[in-house]
């Protein structure tokens, strides 16, 4: 099965599962994908190891490719974050990952203010520039946006937070692609960048955790306001 054919067949069942189209306890058989999809069984078998390696299904001898209840998901996974991102429960999904970004991102950008290196510090107060900079071109501006989280986590010096980078970036991403950010970035956001990146230059720990909180929760407060109208 070619990358284009591996890629279509896993996200449309990713994307079933993680909808509820296919809920918990639906019963997948490798000869029922062979025929829907028309790929090989050695194809439709390396797309269920996907998926159970995502914790989405689990396969039993003479029982089949069962989904697996959401709570045993691996909802840390791009994947399931992209699919969930994508899916009817977007917005739902959306509040739980800003939970966790408040929860992570304001420890990191504390131990950032300790640990960063004076590379990174720089770095931070460049990229800070970039986003100023980039206000009139929503893409420009997430790219720089992503970059700029992804150093605060990698600067706060914990290899826990540094793996949740790319949840947040699939979370910034998510934003942009489904019309939840503003069609220009707010001051205010733009100003909380440039805040972080100066206190964690400074050594500023508490500086640096409240503007990121502040960060984040308008983020949230953002998604709230245009999910509604």
């Amino acid at each position: 099965m070619t990358n284009g054919m591996h890629a279509r067949v896993l996200a449309e069942l990713g994307a079933e599962i993680v909808s509820g189209a296919l809920p918990p306890g639906s019963v997948l058989r490798l000869e029922g994908l062979q025929c829907r999809f028309g790929v090989s069984r050695t194809a439709a078998r390396e797309v269920v190891r996907v998926l159970e390696a995502l914790r989405l299904t689990t396969s039993k001898r003479r029982v089949g490719i069962t989904v697996r209840e959401r709570d045993e998901w691996n909802h840390y996974d791009p994947l399931v974050i992209r699919w969930q991102l994508d899916g009817p429960g977007r917005v739902a999904a959306l509040r739980a990952l800003t939970e966790l970004r408040h929860a992570v991102e304001p420890t990191a950008a504390r131990c950032a203010a300790a640990r960063a290196t004076p590379e990174q510090r720089g770095a931070l107060a460049d990229m800070a520039r970039r986003l100023a900079a980039a206000t009139g071109d929503l893409n420009a501006f997430l790219d720089h946006d992503i970059a700029f989280h992804d150093l605060v986590l990698r600067a706060s010096g914990n290899p826990m937070f540094r793996q949740l980078s790319a949840v947040v970036a699939e979370v910034l991403r998510g934003r942009t692609g489904h019309g939840l950010m503003p069609e220009r970035p707010a001051p205010e956001a733009v100003a909380l960048h440039a805040t972080v990146a100066a206190a964690i230059a400074d050594g500023a720990a508490e500086r640096a955790e409240a503007a990121m909180r502040a960060l984040v929760v308008q983020a949230h407060d953002e998604v709230a306001e245009l999910a509604r109208d």
